[in-house]
């Protein structure tokens, strides 16, 4: 089998040139809102992998506990000579743990929107695993339906760590698993994390944390609008808020505005009440059942599940 290497866009172009129109018509909504893609710019990589090792911040410590405790029976559960496809690899800091475990895996192809991302960590992969043959994507989620990866006939295991499934409204979850269907294929199986419903004691902080990194995560995204739209937000003016939305049964992070005041960006202004707030992320929190739920709407059926002694996180194999 032959992998050829793909890019679902250039390598030095900014996979989201739709930055700048998603911004004005995120801020002209009566709600104010931005999608979380664009809080992962360099700077933003670089401050979500400082939040994953806060003390506050238990998804990625638990996943990775869970991954390392049951390697065996996931590597066992999956096929051998497979070609790896992670969506939103980040830094491939799990993916080491599943490579290991699988039996002869060929290829490993990480997706991921951040360029200053993506590239180390194949890289990093490809010298720890110098028979994987690595094929680095650079893309984001929107990009799946119109990707055709040439996979050759190896069978295809989808990995989606971390719980990012959460970060999507439902139906954004729902196409998202059928569009990782369709670019999988028949036949492929699907390791997917999924973050667990859990007290608010644990939740808050782990949004919150006491160093204020996440708060640094949620206000880069006024910054690097500052810098790449022309941007005039007073960075001091915001601070960072994380609340649970018991309806919707997520975390919600925004940016509220402390003061009454106005910005513009690319010459457009837009005015901001004492305390209204841009939403820029959720995180939604699964019982076993509504997964399961989400999962069969998606076009996957949860073939097994594992669980951390403390049921705070969950590692699901979907066929």
């Amino acid at each position: 089998m032959m992998l050829e290497p793909f890019h679902a866009h250039e390598p030095h172009q900014a996979p989201d040139d739709d930055f700048l129109d998603a911004v004005l018509h995120g801020l002209s909504l009566p709600k104010k809102s931005i999608p979380s893609r664009f809080l992962y710019d360099a700077r933003g990589s670089d401050l979500f992998e400082r939040i994953t090792r806060v003390p506050e911040y238990y998804p990625t410590r638990t996943e990775i506990g869970l991954l390392t405790a049951r390697a065996a029976e996931i590597g066992a559960a999956l096929p051998s000579g497979a070609v790896v496809v992670e969506f939103g690899s980040g830094s491939s800091r799990k993916t080491e743990l599943l490579l290991a475990a699988l039996d002869r895996p060929c290829a490993y192809v990480p997706i991921d929107i951040s360029a200053a991302a993506l590239y180390p960590a194949a890289r990093r992969i490809e010298q720890g695993f110098p028979d994987v043959g690595v094929y680095p994507v650079l893309g984001g989620f929107h990009d799946l339906a119109r990707m055709r990866l040439p996979l050759g006939d190896s069978p295809l295991i989808g990995f989606f760590p971390g719980s990012t499934i959460g970060n999507f409204a439902r139906q954004e979850a729902v196409d998202f698993l059928l569009s990782a269907r369709r670019l999988l294929g028949p036949g492929a199986a699907f390791l997917l994390g999924a973050d667990l419903q859990k007290p608010l004691n644990i939740l808050l902080p782990a949004y919150n944390d006491a160093d204020g990194v996440t708060a640094a995560f949620n206000i880069n995204l006024l910054a690097r609008i500052n810098r790449d739209l022309e941007g005039t937000f007073d960075l001091d003016a915001f601070e960072h808020a994380a609340i649970y939305n018991e309806r919707y049964h997520r975390i919600e992070m925004h940016l509220r505005s402390l003061a009454r005041q106005s910005a513009s960006v690319a010459g457009r202004s837009f005015f901001f009440a004492a305390g209204e707030t841009i939403h820029t992320e959720n995180s939604h929190k699964y019982t076993p059942e509504r997964f399961g739920r989400l999962a069969q709407d998606g076009g996957w059926e949860v073939s097994r599940a594992f669980y951390d002694e403390n049921r705070l996180f969950s590692v699901n194999l979907l066929a």
